[in-house]
């Protein structure tokens, strides 16, 4: 059965308990897990160790921590002291993001993310596994490095982000699961065949899970839904570097996602977001009045390549805005 998840929004947070309280309204709803990312903002560690304490049955995760604004030693450190806060509830979700990101916030070179990446979830398994971590890669060089308390029992899950053939290769054969972002019904199904390659490339007994993050607005009006979910769609295409362009042209659209980006490079933002179609959009997301998004939902969940749903919100959603959609998709 498909797991219905919340992602919690790093837009219209007023503060760390209004986040909080959205987990917990979360939990009442019957919602399995809360994830929250790591950009600007308020850090996701502070922000899921007060989920932690406020909430009993929840799952809480990254999604995501990006492997260029920690060390590898650190993310498993604060992954064993989430699963401990947590009661084992947390599951790790990493990812290279993006050089617009990485180079611009954080001041880190992006240099080969997909090294990055894998060599990042190796050492974190290592140091979850409460032995002497002992690594010798193209990025790192650890010797001597042990938690000097108890192992988490058991170890939370690790998840990598991913949306080319060889980033979700890589997910299915170093860690636990998959988070995607951005893919059309037909584009998630054709990625998984990557996913599939990796755990056979690893001889596993399973394929790992797939996370699909779904945008989506569930309201009464259903222009301003589709509006906003549209807006949010052209804003990560047209500003957040190449890779979602290049995913949503690996997929079939390639006009279209060099429509958007060239518009909205140019400054003409209203053009851009006209370019996204209603079908592609309906492909994309989930949008409309909240009998229409449920059955989008549902579509999403009846893909036997698709383990979890993810309920996200467009960056220009409003705090009720986010209450509404939240309640309308409950389980």
């Amino acid at each position: 059965m498909t797991s219905r998840e919340l992602f919690l929004p790093v837009a219209a947070q007023p503060s760390v308990e209004s986040l909080v309280d959205m987990a917990k309204t979360g939990e009442e709803l019957g919602y399995e897990r809360a994830w929250l990312p790591e950009t600007w903002g308020r850090d996701a560690v502070t922000v899921l160790t007060s989920i932690a304490r406020e909430t009993d049955d929840i799952g809480i995760g990254t999604s995501i921590a990006p492997v260029y604004s920690r060390s590898p030693a650190l993310l498993g450190q604060t992954a064993a002291t989430l699963q401990e806060v947590s009661d084992g509830r947390f599951r790790l979700g990493l990812g290279p993001s993006g050089p617009i990101v990485v180079e611009n916030w954080h001041g880190v070179d992006y240099g080969n993310p997909l090294k990055r990446t894998r060599e990042t979830v190796d050492i974190v398994t290592q140091v979850l596994s409460g032995e002497t971590v002992e690594y010798d890669g193209e990025n790192f060089d650890l010797s001597g490095f042990r938690l000097r308390c108890a192992a988490p029992d058991p170890a939370p899950a690790v998840d990598v982000a991913g949306m080319g053939p060889k980033a979700v290769e890589l997910a299915g054969r170093f860690a636990d699961g998959w988070h995607a972002l951005m893919f059309t019904r037909d584009g998630v199904q054709q990625r998984h065949s990557d996913l599939e390659r990796g755990a056979e490339m690893a001889e596993k007994d399973e394929v790992p899970r797939t996370t699909m993050s779904l945008t989506c607005a569930a309201l009464e009006d259903r222009e301003r839904a589709r509006d906003i979910v549209r807006q949010h769609t052209a804003f990560y295409l047209g500003s957040m570097g190449t890779f979602y362009r290049d995913s949503l042209a690996r997929q079939g659209h390639e006009e279209t996602a060099h429509a958007v980006y060239d518009a909205w490079q140019d400054g003409n933002h209203g053009e851009a977001v006209a370019e996204i179609s209603d079908d592609l959009l309906d492909s994309l997301a989930v949008a409309g009045t909240p009998e229409e998004a449920r059955e989008q939902l549902n579509a999403w969940e009846r893909i036997d390549a698709v383990d979890a749903v993810s309920v996200s919100f467009p960056r220009e959603a409003t705090l009720e805005e986010i209450e509404a959609t939240t309640e309308a998709l409950a389980p």
